[in-house]
């Protein structure tokens, strides 16, 4: 700080002379705190004034032997706290002057304690005669005012007092020293106490589990949250190797040695009182730096996901096992079916894996007779007998009704199948005790071998059937390898392929459009784009019988390209009759999905019809996502242009939802199958809830198909599903008809509306 010039003890004087004030007469004091008021102030100033007295005793005790007060004023001239010489405190007081008092210049005239806080930033100083009043004639008065240096709010001002004999220049120098530390002392309080207002905030009042460490892996804070998820305590922790804290510790000591970082990793703790239950969370770790970038600890933090974790196994179990017998069904089946296959392709196990079908005889006879009631015991039944014969890796599963399969992955030779086939099959020799009844019951059994009969799924499932069907009908209660002889619709299979292909070449095909409607308002919102063959012979196609084949041939990648531009086309043609914009779903198939120009084509069939992109939603399977390391930029880059993604018929696959949360998708389409039966099966009702819940958890809407009734659509509006499609309100129909569709129902969700 440097001096101002003088001419501010004359501007003082002059204004002291204009307004009346006699100098040769003692000043009262206009303001004077009451005990309560000051003692108030001093509540409020109790950090600064105990800085000021830290650093003012050192300035006594520096000028020892020299008769001084010190006092500190605040920001409006009120004196808080006199400290120094007895001699002189006694005579100011007498004087009127003790803590309490405000000094102004209005009614102090001229004096060291208004002048500073007029002129904060520049130390004063007043020698002798420098006052207007005489009684201090005898007197030299220094002062300094002082701040918060982060954003200049003024606090107040310390000044020093003492007879005219000592006065000393080096005096406002000292006091401007000490003010500078004054100054920077509050500055780092102030600093220090955001900090550990940030820290309690981050450690205690977040819902995250907290572990810093220092650099050399010593733990030196673990919140409260950390121990409630761990069940360790504040002892156990700080002050101990971060390598001793499992499972967290290892990730956490490789990013103080390797600097590396980790988030998202799944962790589990245990319960410590013996008990099965678990918590599950996300888990992240950082390094800390210091200001050179080196690496002074580490920073740990977990998020509680069971809730969520729960939610999904459950939805999994749920998902992919049968409710009535309680073991896998179809989905779980080609999924462990699927992965299998891959492994053996990547020659990670040199077996044959047996894919037996096996379908009860005359069961149809046992619900007729006895009711479904003893038709599902009797299942039940079936199925204990049937597991007891599964080996390590084995698996069974309830395709529907009284159909089973299973898989065996470790098979040697077709002798080997036949054995445990031949084992299956001599469960049915005792019969089944229902009720006091008993009742024998038998099985056909068909088998089919990869790879000799089929190097995927479908092909492997087909010929167990096949063969499954050609024991029945050589008599049942018996089983039957399948044989290429078996195979009666080859030939039919070969003229689809043919006429496919001609189809392609004449335009046979037509798109058929369902609406989808908002849930809420009865609007639509949406359409789905469905292929139709226009067979020349035929007439309408379903696509449940050339679709698969279309894929099988590879024909499904120009049939997917030709929907996708017909329903662009189409769309763009709505919207100019004029058609309230609507975006158009179509299907992906998991081929088209694969190439690397699907997003090129795309933004080609968007230019070239001049559909906006956000009118456009791509629908795509569970499956499809398997090869998240070809989904998630693939998705993100159609998102990019504009277009929007669902997954279609979810619940039927087998997609991570850890995963899933990852891909850029808007919404989810709950497959038809679970919707059918929720208003009499609790088991897809419970599905459906689950899919809703966790799909709006993840900020996704949802899409219902195969709505046919009120009762259904009732259903899906109480657990706040988005939009449904369904025969409800219209099933697939021709584009010049969805015209006079859309008009109807937008017309109904008006009037209802």
């Amino acid at each position: 700080m440097s001096g101002i010039p003088k001419d501010y003890i004359t501007a003082s004087k002059r204004f002291c002379a204009e307004a009346g004030m006699d100098s040769k007469v003692i000043p009262a004091p206009a303001v004077v705190m009451t005990e309560e008021e000051l003692e108030a102030k001093r509540k409020e100033y109790d950090e600064i004034l105990s800085v000021v007295q830290f650093f003012g005793n050192k300035v006594l005790h520096s000028l020892k032997g020299t008769p001084l007060l010190l006092s500190v004023a605040d920001e409006k001239g009120f004196i808080l706290r006199m400290m120094g010489d007895e001699t002189i405190r006694s005579m100011v007081n007498e004087l009127g002057i003790r803590p309490g008092v405000q000094f102004t210049e209005e009614a102090m005239g001229t004096n060291v304690v208004s002048l500073s806080l007029m002129h904060s930033g520049h130390p004063i100083e007043l020698i002798g005669p420098d006052h207007y009043h005489e009684y201090l004639h005898t007197s030299a008065c220094y002062a300094v005012a002082f701040r918060y240096t982060d954003n200049n709010n003024l606090l107040g001002s310390v000044s020093i007092m003492t007879a005219i004999e000592f006065k000393n220049p080096l005096m406002i120098t000292m006091l401007t020293t000490t003010i500078d530390s004054i100054e920077r002392e509050l500055l780092l309080r102030k600093q220090n106490r955001k900090l550990n207002i940030m820290n309690q905030i981050m450690l205690q009042n977040t819902r995250n589990g907290i572990i810093i460490t220092d650099k050399e892996g010593v733990i030196t804070d673990f919140n409260q949250f950390a121990q409630e998820l761990t069940g360790l305590t504040i002892e156990e922790t700080v002050d101990k190797p971060v390598l001793l804290l499992d499972p967290m510790g290892g990730f956490i000591h490789s990013v103080i040695e390797e600097g590396k970082q980790y988030e998202d990793i799944q962790i589990e703790f245990g319960s410590r009182d013996g008990s099965r239950h678990k918590n599950v969370c996300l888990f992240d770790a950082f390094p800390i730096y210091d200001e050179f970038r080196r690496i002074i600890g580490a920073f740990g933090q977990f998020r509680n996901i069971t809730d969520r974790y729960e939610a999904e196994e459950r939805y999994n179990y749920l998902a992919n096992h049968d409710d009535l017998t309680d073991i896998p069904n179809r989905r779980y089946y080609k999924m462990k079916l699927h992965s299998m296959i891959e492994q053996a392709k990547m020659g990670l196990h040199p077996y044959q894996i047996a894919v037996i079908y096996l379908d009860l005889d005359r069961f149809k006879l046992v619900n007729d007779t006895l009711g479904h009631t003893n038709g599902d015991m009797l299942l039940k039944l079936v199925v204990d007998r049937l597991k007891s014969l599964l080996a390590p890796g084995d698996i069974i599963a309830r395709m529907g009704g009284d159909e089973f399969m299973f898989m065996l992955p470790g098979i040697l030779s077709v002798e080997e199948v036949t054995r445990r086939v031949e084992d299956i099959l001599k469960l049915f020799h005792q019969p089944f005790n229902m009720n006091g009844y008993e009742f024998h019951i038998t099985a056909s059994i068909g088998i089919a071998m990869y790879p000799d009969d089929g190097l995927d799924i479908e092909m492997l499932m087909i010929h167990a059937d096949t063969a499954m069907y050609k024991a029945k009908e050589r008599g049942k209660n018996q089983s039957l390898l399948y044989s290429a002889d078996m195979q009666t619709r080859s030939h039919e299979k070969i003229r689809m392929e043919t006429s496919l292909r001609r189809a392609l070449e004449n335009n046979e095909f037509v798109l058929y459009y369902q609406p989808q409607i908002d849930i809420r308002t009865g609007r639509v919102n949406g359409v789905e784009a469905l292929v139709r063959w226009q067979h020349p012979e035929r007439g309408i196609v379903s696509p449940y019988e050339f679709i698969p084949l279309a894929e099988e041939t590879g024909l499904i990648i120009p049939l997917d390209q030709w929907v996708l531009r017909t329903a662009c086309h189409q769309n763009k043609r709505w919207q100019d009759m004029g058609l309230a914009p609507l975006r158009i779903a179509v299907n992906l198939s998991s081929q088209q999905f694969a190439k690397d120009s699907l997003v090129d084509i795309v933004r080609n069939f968007l230019e070239e019809s001049g559909l906006e992109a956000k009118y456009l939603e791509l629908e795509i399977t569970e499956t499809m996502t398997m090869d998240v390391e070809h989904t998630i930029p693939t998705l993100e880059k159609l998102h990019a242009l504009g277009v929007q993604i669902s997954i279609d018929d979810f619940g039927t696959g087998y997609s991570s939802l850890n995963y899933l949360k990852k891909f850029s998708i808007d919404r989810l389409k709950i497959d038809q199958s679970f919707v059918r039966d929720i208003m009499f099966d609790a088991h897809d009702s419970d599905i459906v809830g689950t899919i809703i819940a966790m799909a709006h958890g993840m900020g996704l809407e949802v899409i219902a198909e195969g709505v046919e009734d009120a009762g259904q659509l009732q259903f899906l509006r109480k657990q706040q599903c988005n939009e449904v499609q369904g025969y409800y309100y219209s099933k697939p129909i021709p584009a010049d008809e969805f015209e006079a569709k859309y008009e109807h129902l937008q017309l109904l969700a008006k009037n209802n509306g």
